[in-house]
């Protein structure tokens, strides 16, 4: 048995543009129809969604026969936590709100064994080894880990260079719902001041070397961002999806159901 080869992490490397869905509906189901319909990547959000340990692993099992991706969202970048994710077989994971260059070298030494880290070695448990039936797996595994790292403050932003400069942060992704509210415009994230920001930070991450992202359900700023040259975009959040669909179907024939604003965000 071999070890999965990340394709999403080779193909930030070729900088090509890859299109993903935000899920919080937390079901395996709904995991696989979002990898049935064709996204580059699917984010499972154990930040904002009801996630645990155990959701999260039948996900990453529904997606895993698909071309889709996975990539888990913590809620913290805790090392124990992310050590439980990793050993689960995920292989991606974005953490959010990264402040320091220090904070970003603590989540690469959690992503790594030791002597380059400090994961746990516990791989006899691990799905991510198959319980041991990959040959070598501690010796490969970490050149398969991309670490995303989510920049979504004043402080993010301003540390924004010294992120990037840190080696193993493979990719920074702009959290536009956080920052827009950070910066007084909570909802907004196309108010001028909030764009000019976004777009700002793409072309300083790009500048050094590293892969960006961004989710928007706006189409014509999510184009904008691939436009800038945004390597991971998010374009919907499958709870919206659903929600709209629902209400479109009922509005049809009730006349009386109010569309759900998507809040500027999702």
């Amino acid at each position: 048995m071999q070890l999965p080869v990340n394709t999403f992490k080779q193909r930030l490397l070729q900088a090509e543009p890859q299109i993903g869905l935000w899920l919080g509906l937390a079901n395996a189901y709904c995991a696989e129809l979002a990898a049935n319909a064709g996204f580059d990547w699917l984010l499972l959000d154990a930040e904002h969604a009801p996630n645990d340990l155990r959701s999260l692993l039948a996900q990453l099992q529904a997606i895993a026969p698909y071309p889709s991706q996975a990539i888990i969202r913590p809620p913290i970048g805790d090392t124990a936590l992310i050590k439980q994710l990793l050993d689960i077989g995920a292989q991606t994971l974005l953490v959010p709100m990264v402040e320091t260059a220090a904070q970003a070298q603590h989540l690469v030494r959690a992503m790594r064994y030791p002597p380059q880290g400090v994961r746990g070695v516990g791989s006899a448990l691990a799905r991510a080894s198959r319980w041991n039936s990959i040959p070598g797996y501690l010796d490969q595994a970490d050149e398969q880990m991309c670490l995303l790292v989510q920049i979504e403050n004043l402080e993010g932003l301003a540390n924004l260079d010294a992120i990037a400069a840190i080696e193993g942060v493979d990719g920074l992704f702009i959290g536009p719902a956080d920052l827009s509210a950070a910066m007084g415009h909570r909802g907004n994230p196309g108010h001028p001041q909030v764009a000019a920001a976004i777009e700002e930070a793409i072309r300083r991450v790009r500048q050094a070397g590293k892969a960006v992202g961004i989710l928007s359900a706006d189409p014509a700023l999510a184009r904008r961002y691939i436009e800038l040259g945004a390597h991971f975009v998010a374009v919907g959040v499958d709870t919206t999806v659903l929600m709209k669909g629902l209400q479109s179907l009922a509005g049809q024939y009730k006349g009386n159901v109010a569309p759900t604003s998507g809040g500027g965000v999702y």
